[in-house]
């Protein structure tokens, strides 16, 4: 599966090695590996939403909440969403930023206290996702595990988001 992902050198700024997930994802053998994998750890937990990060992280999110039969919610960078939003602050490995999640966002449950699972394709220093998990939060949601394809141990992020919420992740670099 690594050998599935294209590494980019100073992107999006020097210093900076971007993991592009665009040549797994047209790979259909390992992005049906990944979704049916994910399928089948999933399938026993008690979902009731999957929450993904904007961008990258939509194409699991979405594609996993379908095999799962269960909802899907963005959470997206400031001022995409057409809503009332709540809103998080946080800082990456290369600057600052802030995303949003819709106030009502887990409103069609059943359940009073939605259980949620948040992926994204990575985590590396783990801001966004701190600040995925706290919109969860604040929205009256139950964040039961977070998800990640890659995991950039020497960032630590993974280390950080765990001490918080569970986490899953398929590959450590």
């Amino acid at each position: 599966m690594l050998d599935s992902i294209r590494t980019i050198s100073d992107y999006p700024q020097p210093g900076i090695l971007f993991y592009d997930i665009t040549t797994l994802l047209n790979n259909p053998q390992v992005f049906h590996f990944i979704i049916s994998h994910l399928k089948t750890h999933y399938e026993s937990f008690k979902i009731d939403f999957i929450a993904a990060i904007e961008s990258r992280g939509f194409i699991f999110g979405a594609t996993l909440a379908y095999a799962l039969g269960v909802g899907f919610v963005p959470i997206r960078k400031k001022g995409k969403l057409p809503y009332t939003t709540i809103s998080e602050k946080y800082s990456l490995e290369y600057g600052f930023s802030e995303i949003e999640i819709h106030i009502d966002a887990f409103k069609n449950s059943k359940n009073p206290s939605p259980n949620v699972l948040l992926i994204d394709d990575l985590i590396a220093t783990g801001g966004t996702a701190v600040a995925a998990v706290n919109l969860i939060k604040q929205a009256g949601a139950n964040c039961l595990e977070s998800c990640f394809i890659l995991n950039l141990e020497s960032l630590k992020g993974a280390e950080n988001l765990r001490k918080i919420v569970p986490i899953y992740t398929l590959l450590d670099l």
